[in-house]
């Protein structure tokens, strides 16, 4: 017989190392699975602002300190080597959190909610697993068999390589609803998270904003951190991960919330990367190295691009805009692509296979736009012409389905001009991080709504007074609403 016991989302008391400075990440969330992420660490916080910072050494001579708390400004020149104050090298920076062999397992059971009180059924237990060090002492479970339409508790347990206990974390997620049913959802979306541009002391406040809504899911479109100018090899690649998600905001926002990540320019490797692109000004951090360090450091699986079903209402895909692509410089073209003939073809059939209510292609970059003259690396580009202008016409058949992006540094909603697309961009993820359009800039041909701030997006898929609708609302930081858009099934 099963038991049943009191939950209390909290969590348990450190005792010792191994710790969990990033907490868990719960992702890749369908109507019966899940994946669980863990990091193992030696300290229980990531190191702080007054330890040792890098230094970069350039082919002209100079050298280079960067100011973590500001954008850095780099010398013009090419990086020749990259050099640590003390022995533990990376371990010993600011806001690292080093890694730690162990092993991890997760614990998962439903909540059933019964008048004045909330139980769980006696938790299903994974095995114990170690850590992989090569891939940064990582570990991720997939959680089977679930129910649809579930709350479901998690606890993340450690211990070191003698058995001794370690850190235990306790959090929660939802499942979607099964795919016959019309259950209302709630979502949340973001973009641009420079660690630099953060605007409190523990992180960034758009999260805390959003888990006040209680969102069923949250999907990052990508610019999840900024390799740019700090990422000269792979161990600095995975102090950014460190860095950003060790962050207080981000760890109690993801112990609550499934989330999806998708992965842009910034978080694969440079600005506008693609994967023929010269190293130059890299060091010896590779495009093909930023591939394998994205899928090790988010719950994600083995796709980069992938289709989810939240009920009978709801189904959104997911994009991969930087493994397949064309060089942006190439000639516009049939043979010009982002996407890639086969992701082209698998969007194609799956969206044509949809019943749902409302489709939703999220996009880590514009597929409407506008965007600046100057850029050459998205479908509202006059560089990507050929296999924009076909994407839009194949969208704009669909029955009900909009576009979602991130990468743009402002909100809008945009209306195709020639299509009737509708794109909706969730904007940066603080003020901080705001800009790159002019606010006066209103373009009456195509935009519905324009801001230049930072903050977040949500969607709300409800059916009231007999009508269904797909209600999107911008926010600021704090979770203000800025502006609605409903869009009606009509």
């Amino acid at each position: 017989m099963k038991t049943i016991s009191i939950f209390l989302l909290c969590a348990a008391p450190v005792l010792a190392a191994p710790f969990q400075a990033a907490g868990f990440k719960v992702g890749e969330v369908t109507a019966n699975s899940a994946i669980v992420w863990t990091r193992l660490t030696s300290k229980a916080k990531a190191n702080p602002a007054t330890a040792p910072t890098l230094t970069f050494q350039y082919a002209n001579g100079e050298t280079y300190q960067p100011d973590l708390k500001k954008r850095p400004k780099h010398p013009r020149s090419r990086v020749t080597g990259v050099e640590f104050s003390t022995k533990g090298g990376v371990d010993d920076i600011r806001y690292a959190a080093p890694g730690m062999a162990g092993e991890v397992r997760v614990l998962y059971s439903p909540v059933i909610v019964i008048p004045n009180s909330t139980v769980i059924i006696e938790p299903t237990r994974t095995a114990w697993q170690a850590v992989d060090a090569k891939a940064d002492f990582t570990r991720q479970f997939k959680l089977t068999s679930l129910t649809a339409g579930m709350t479901y508790k998690v606890v993340v347990e450690t211990r070191d390589a003698k058995g001794k206990e370690g850190q235990s974390l306790t959090g929660k997620f939802k499942t979607a609803p099964a795919k016959a049913d019309a259950a209302r959802v709630v979502f949340t979306v973001s973009t641009g998270q420079m660690f630099s541009d953060q605007d409190r002391p523990d992180g960034f406040e758009i999260y805390p904003s959003m888990l006040k809504l209680n969102p069923d899911f949250f999907m990052h479109t990508g610019d999840i951190l900024y390799y740019d100018g700090l990422a000269k090899t792979p161990a600095l690649a995975h102090w950014h991960w460190q860095r950003t998600y060790s962050r207080a905001t981000l760890v109690d926002f993801h112990r609550h919330v499934g989330s999806y990540f998708m992965k842009d320019d910034h978080d694969t490797w440079k600005n506008d990367c693609w994967p023929s692109m010269e190293g130059r000004g890299m060091f010896q951090f590779t495009f093909k190295q930023g591939l394998k360090i994205f899928p090790q450091q988010v719950p994600m699986g083995k796709s980069t691009y992938r289709t989810r079903r939240w009920g009978k209402d709801l189904q959104i895909w997911m994009v991969e805009g930087r493994d397949f692509r064309s060089p942006n410089n190439a000639p516009n073209g049939p043979t010009k692509t982002i996407w890639g003939a086969e992701q082209m073809a698998w969007f194609k059939k799956s969206v044509a296979a949809s019943d749902a209510a409302f489709r939703v292609l999220i996009s880590p970059t514009p597929i409407v736009g506008p965007d600046r003259d100057n850029k050459r690396d998205n479908h509202s580009n006059k560089v990507f012409t050929h296999e924009g202008d076909q994407l839009r016409a194949f969208i704009a058949k669909q029955k009900n389905m909009v576009v979602i992006c991130g990468d743009r540094h402002w909100q809008y909603l945009s209306i195709h001009p020639k299509t009737g697309v509708r794109e909706y961009s969730c904007g940066p993820a603080s003020n901080q991080h705001a800009g790159g359009w002019r606010q006066s800039d209103y373009r009456k041909d195509i935009h519905q709504y324009l801001n230049v701030t930072g903050g977040f997006l949500s969607g709300t898929v409800e059916r009231k007074g007999g009508k269904l609708s797909l209600i999107f609302r911008w926010h600021d930081v704090k979770g203000k609403v800025l502006n609605t858009d409903v869009f009606g099934n009509e």
